[in-house]
């Protein structure tokens, strides 16, 4: 499949998700095998949350929507345009094992692949199974030739040439053990972090929240930890949170919310009990960790930004991303956009093209 044709599938893929939007659903005219598959996908949208209900609709629609933004024309051309992608591509196979935490988060591997001429065999994670196998069938729609280039499959990953795999610290050990013969990509847990200044604006505050709340906190690009100065005041953030409110009604953010705050306050530790701030919707607990629980969103205190500089370069490899307004935190992305990566962001910071690249 030549470079063109690989551009024109992914730019008709984009004009298709451009329907979705984050504030509902929008048929338009002119949408290749739209006819087909409109009424599927936007029925498993409805569908997503009862095979996994943290799947809501609304972050089925934010992720779809982002995708959409993601795949517009001129954004596939600048990603080609950067990418060292190769006509004459002797395809390998390609094992992708996904992640499953908020919707479509396996994705951008997928379309990794793809553009670079290979073939993808995917293992689906239990947790988002309906979406992209749909998305997949689009692109055979668009072009028979993606028939022979895309499989999923439940077994162990076999007959292939190189791995893609994303997990926890747990499964990245089983990951190692069975593919490590393979050239690979392996990734472990990651979190965001935010470094506060204190002087942030209302608007950036709210932005901040939807880092911190979107997918109810469980991708790695979420804020789970906040760095903020010593005399910080949280009230302006609780009040930015607060447009979130409504996730309290939603019962399993409310019982993981309910169950740390118990585990919490009966602590032995008087110091985890006194630093416990709750305004209802999001515990805030003082700890040096990055992974905070869903419900709760972990702080640090710091003096001076060299503190947080040499903490986040030494924690380098625990990081996703960094946002922030100073001009001395380095490779920081800008309040709200934690969500919504483009095509030529890649997951821990390794070129996923360039790995496929190499290996024609």
């Amino acid at each position: 499949m030549t470079i063109s044709e690989r551009k024109k599938s992914l730019k008709n893929l984009g004009k298709f998700l451009s329907q979705f939007q984050k504030n509902g659903i929008f048929k338009q005219k002119d949408i290749p095998n739209n006819d087909i598959f409109f009424e599927v996908l936007t029925q498993l949208v409805e569908r997503a949350q009862v095979q996994n209900p943290w799947f809501t609709k609304e972050n089925v629609l934010f992720a779809l929507y982002n995708w959409g933004k993601a795949l517009q024309p001129q954004k596939i051309d600048r990603w080609f345009s950067m990418e060292n992608f190769n006509d004459n591509v002797t395809p390998k196979t390609i094992g992708v094992v996904m992640a499953g935490n908020i919707p479509l988060v396996g994705f951008h591997d997928f379309l990794c692949v793809l553009a670079s001429g290979h073939n993808i065999k995917a293992k689906l994670s239990s947790n988002d199974k309906l979406l992209l196998p749909l998305l997949a069938k689009y692109l055979m729609y668009l072009n028979p030739e993606y028939k022979n280039k895309i499989e999923f499959t439940d077994e162990t990953l076999k007959n292939i040439d190189a791995v893609i795999a994303t997990g926890s610290n747990n499964t990245a050990r089983y990951f190692e053990y069975y593919f490590g013969k393979y050239p690979h990509i392996i990734r472990k847990n990651r979190n965001s972090v935010a470094v506060l200044s204190g002087r942030e604006t209302p608007e950036e505050l709210r932005l901040l929240a939807d880092d911190i709340m979107r997918y109810f906190g469980l991708g790695c690009r979420n804020v789970s930890k906040i760095f903020v100065p010593a005399d910080y005041d949280f009230n302006p953030l609780f009040e930015a949170l607060l447009k979130y409110k409504d996730l309290i009604n939603y019962q399993k953010y409310a019982n993981n919310y309910t169950y740390n705050k118990a585990v919490y306050l009966m602590s032995v530790d008087e110091y985890v009990r006194n630093s416990l701030i709750d305004n209802g919707l999001i515990l805030l607990k003082q700890d040096s960790r990055y992974a905070s629980p869903v419900g709760t969103l972990f702080y640090e205190y710091y003096n001076n930004t060299d503190e947080v500089i040499k903490i986040l370069n030494h924690d380098k490899d625990k990081i996703q991303t960094i946002v922030s307004h100073l001009p001395e935190i380095e490779n920081t992305i800008y309040f709200g956009t934690t969500q919504s990566p483009e095509l030529w962001d890649y997951a821990d910071g390794v070129n996923t093209v360039k790995f496929l690249n190499k290996l024609n």
